[in-house]
C-alpha cells in the first residue's frame, strides 16, 4: 500500500505562485511514475504533469511552461510549482503515484483558488 499526502494549496490572486508537494510512504517501488492531476467542477479530472523515478517529464502544453514538476527520489516527494496562476487554474489537485507492483494511488486532493 501507498500513502500519498499533499500539502501547499490555498488561495492566491491571478498572477501569483504557489507550491504543492506530494509526500509517499508506504511500500513504494523505487521505479515509479508521480504525477499532479487537476479537476474542476464540471470538468473532467485532467493531466498537469508527470515525472518518472528517472527525472522524465512530461507536461501538459497547455499550461505553457507555468507549472514545474520535480522530484525528491530520497524523500517519495513530487513537487509542482505553479507561476503565473490564473483564475481558471481553481481545481482541486490530485497527487498520483504509479508502480508495477502497487499500482496506482491518488492523493486526498488539496484545493487551489485563484481570485481575479
Amino acid at each position: 500500500q501507498v500513502t500519498l499526502v499533499e500539502s501547499g494549496g490555498g488561495v492566491v490572486q491571478a498572477g501569483g505562485s504557489l507550491r504543492l508537494s506530494c509526500a509517499a510512504s508506504g511500500s513504494i517501488f523505487s521505479i515509479n511514475t508521480m504525477g499532479w492531476y487537476r479537476q474542476a467542477p464540471g470538468k473532467q479530472r485532467e493531466m498537469v504533469a508527470h515525472i518518472i523515478s528517472g527525472g522524465n517529464t512530461t507536461n501538459v502544453d497547455s499550461l505553457k511552461g507555468r507549472f514545474t514538476i520535480s522530484r525528491d527520489n530520497a524523500k517519495n516527494t513530487v513537487i509542482l510549482e505553479m507561476n503565473s496562476l490564473k483564475p481558471e487554474d481553481t481545481a482541486v489537485y490530485y497527487c498520483f503515484y504509479w508502480d508495477r507492483i502497487n499500482g496506482d494511488y491518488w492523493g486526498q486532493g488539496t484545493q487551489v483558488t485563484v481570485s481575479s
